[in-house]
């Protein structure tokens, strides 16, 4: 992300005149600029010659292209009776074998309580498998039967970090209305089959919130990047993403940073990037372990893995316009999933 503009010096202009332009002192202005241009480019006491100056990149004329934040540079989540409807693109690769998974899906707020924020999810579009509707039995019963879980109630934290399920008490309740239609489409041993597991996943609350805690979508949107962000405007640390099954993630260390200044769309841009940083090995995730089965005082780290996340957030409300999450983990194949996630326009 670029540290820094450029000013373009005019006829006429002095050092003291370009500082008082943007507001800065001559001697920081200086230093600034020293500190990255060229020997030959460097200011002593008064310009030279010089035909651009390196400035702070929050230094501007306008105020508005500023991103607003708070002490520490913290970037504050808001979303106090937002709705939006975003078209997601989820991407599973392992090795050469690639699916593509596309619905569209809506965001409302409900309420804050107790410092967290409560979200209404729900799928608004039938689910596209590798461009075309799903038709195969195995993934229409599973599109079909997933509508028990929406409207999904979620709760997030105040950095908008996803936090648990709040309707889990409900899927049961939907459950015989959404059988009843599986029925009057499919029929036979297969039928019978799948919604017995369906059953037995509803009859297990731990199992359904793991299962929905796994929705990549739901942990793209709520990743959590409403962070105070340093005099650098970076921040760095370990995160979680679950790009595969276990139920302790596979860990990343990770930095993320802020641009002060909004693009030439008025959006606040966040950008992420890391490595996988956790003790268990390639078959420790194979075998689906929580820990790694050798244990040593000197742990060797698992690198073998990237992560990447970019955000696009409204320049005014600060919510978010559009995302993108990659994440990568090495088994016997190189397993990736990545998410696209933007905001519909208006109808």
């Amino acid at each position: 992300m670029q540290k820094f503009n450029k000013h373009i010096v005019q006829k006429g202009e002095t050092l003291k005149s370009i500082a008082a332009f943007y507001s800065l002192d001559v001697d920081a202005l200086k230093l600034f600029h020293n500190n990255l241009c060229q020997v030959k480019d460097m200011i002593l006491i008064e310009l030279t010659g010089q035909k651009e100056l390196f400035i702070p990149r929050t230094a501007v004329a306008d105020k508005n292209k500023l991103v607003k934040l708070g002490r520490g540079k913290s970037l504050t989540f808001q979303p106090g009776h937002s709705f939006f409807k975003y078209g997601v693109i989820i991407n599973l690769e392992t090795g050469d074998h690639k699916n593509e998974l596309k619905y569209e899906t809506s965001v409302r707020w409900l309420k804050s309580e107790n410092n967290l924020h409560f979200f209404e999810i729900d799928r608004t579009s039938n689910l596209f498998l590798n461009e075309e509707e799903v038709n195969e039995i195995a993934d229409t019963l599973a599109y079909k039967t997933s509508k028990v879980l929406y409207p999904l109630q979620v709760s997030v934290d105040q950095y908008a970090k996803f936090n648990a399920v709040e309707n889990l008490s409900v899927f049961n309740e939907r459950w015989p209305d959404v059988k009843n239609e599986v029925y009057k489409e499919f029929e036979g041993e297969v039928v019978d089959e799948y919604c017995r597991k369906i059953e037995e996943i509803l009859d297990e609350p731990d199992a359904l919130s793991l299962y929905l805690k796994n929705d990549y979508f739901i942990r793209t949107l709520f990743f959590g990047v409403y962070q105070s962000f340093g005099q650098n405007y970076q921040i760095g640390g370990t995160e979680s993403f679950p790009v595969v099954n276990n139920p302790i993630e596979p860990r990343y260390k990770i930095k993320l940073e802020i641009d002060p200044l909004k693009d030439e769309y008025d959006l606040v841009n966040i950008e992420g990037e890391g490595k996988l940083h956790d003790e268990r090995d390639v078959h420790d995730f194979i075998n689906e372990s929580p820990f790694s089965l050798i244990i040593e005082d000197d742990p060797v780290i698992n690198n073998q893995g990237d992560f990447r996340i970019k955000y696009y957030l409204d320049g005014k409300l600060q919510l978010p316009e559009s995302m993108y999450l990659e994440c990568s983990i090495m088994l016997k194949e190189k397993k990736k999933i990545s998410v696209v996630v933007a905001a519909l326009p208006e109808q």
